[in-house]
């Protein structure tokens, strides 16, 4: 695939994923044009100012639930990544309808520009909590997965592709514990909600060549989940700040012990590659392209589950992982 001919957007730009993505975007791919799609003028004003400035990007203040925007941002443009969402657990049980807004009806949103605007491939981010989901982010993020995967039909002829990628837990993005569990070493006492809790992980940079990866290899309809680590919740406190006391505060509301990234009912569906699973759309090979043809079929019941996983981090690992954010901490950043 020549990126270099490529015009692309973001929504949701200005978030850890969109900026990362761009950064690698503009470094190692030289896209013609990136497109920084999100809502917040003060934050594309620092993207801007820390060095986001080179001459290809382009900055669009406008939000996923504005249809119209859209429709404008997306002229002429080739690939579209769709990040923009609410993903915080609390204030989307808090504030159900907002997370409606964005995470489904902006979905949809974005799905109909694409169309419209003759937009080749639309990839759309995904999280673990969208299987068997048991919050509301959880069950938008779902809902999301099924707009994109099923609008393929709504394409017809035109030329617009649609697939999702799923994965979990992004080190050191927002909201995520890494960070916490750093500044509270300084108190000598780190909180967990639940000593059996263990998680997906994955870098920033994993996240962002792996979604790039599938741009380039999808055919529309697909659902793409890496292979990734698990660690013990336990291990991860205990390598940040091994003489810390450990405090249980119990599990939160809409939050689970363990990580499901595929789910037993999608098994049937599921194709094993040697870096990823690829979910195919049940019922519907959209653009006759068979995964397995490339891969094996996972055996019937087949779950991908934190707790069941076969690679786990060391504790080596883990600090390499960590490493980045330590860094930053010292640096005051």
């Amino acid at each position: 695939m020549d990126w270099k001919n490529q015009v692309v957007l973001v929504t949701g730009g200005t978030g850890s994923f969109g900026k990362k993505f761009i950064e690698i975007m503009l470094k190692e791919y030289q896209p013609a044009k990136v497109i920084v799609y999100s809502r917040d003028e003060l934050k594309q004003h620092e993207m801007q100012v820390s060095g986001f400035n080179h001459p290809s990007l382009r900055y669009f203040i406008g939000d996923v639930r504005d249809l119209p925007r859209l429709e404008r941002a997306m002229q002429g443009v080739d690939i579209v990544v769709h990040a923009a969402a609410l993903k915080q657990v609390p204030a989307c049980e808090y504030n159900p309808m907002e997370a409606v807004k964005t995470n489904i009806l902006g979905t949809s949103n974005v799905v109909s520009a694409a169309i419209d605007a003759k937009v080749k491939k639309v990839l759309a981010l995904s999280t673990d909590k969208a299987v068997t989901p048991v919050n509301l982010y959880g069950a938008t993020k779902l809902t999301a997965e099924k707009l994109v995967v099923a609008s393929n039909a709504y394409a017809g002829d035109r030329q617009t592709r649609l697939s999702c990628v799923r994965y979990g837990n992004v080190v050191g993005s927002r909201g995520s514990v890494v960070p916490i569990f750093i500044r509270q070493r300084a108190t000598g006492k780190l909180t967990i909600t639940d000593a059996r809790m263990t998680r997906f992980w994955l870098s920033l940079d994993q996240g962002v060549r792996f979604v790039i990866s599938n741009i380039e290899r999808m055919h529309g309809g697909e659902l793409f989940v890496p292979k990734i680590p698990s660690t013990k919740i336990t291990d991860l406190a205990r390598v940040i700040a091994p003489d810390a006391e450990i405090e249980i505060t119990g599990i939160r509301p809409g939050e689970k012990l363990h990580e499901m990234m595929i789910g037993r009912d999608e098994s049937r569906s599921t194709i094993e590659l040697p870096d990823r699973f690829v979910v195919q759309p049940v019922g519907h090979l959209w653009f006759r392209h068979d995964w397995g043809q490339e891969g094996t079929q996972v055996p019937d019941g087949f779950e991908y589950t934190s707790d069941t996983n076969a690679h786990w981090l060391t504790d080596d690992e883990i600090r390499v992982l960590v490493e980045p954010f330590e860094v930053a901490y010292r640096e005051g950043k």
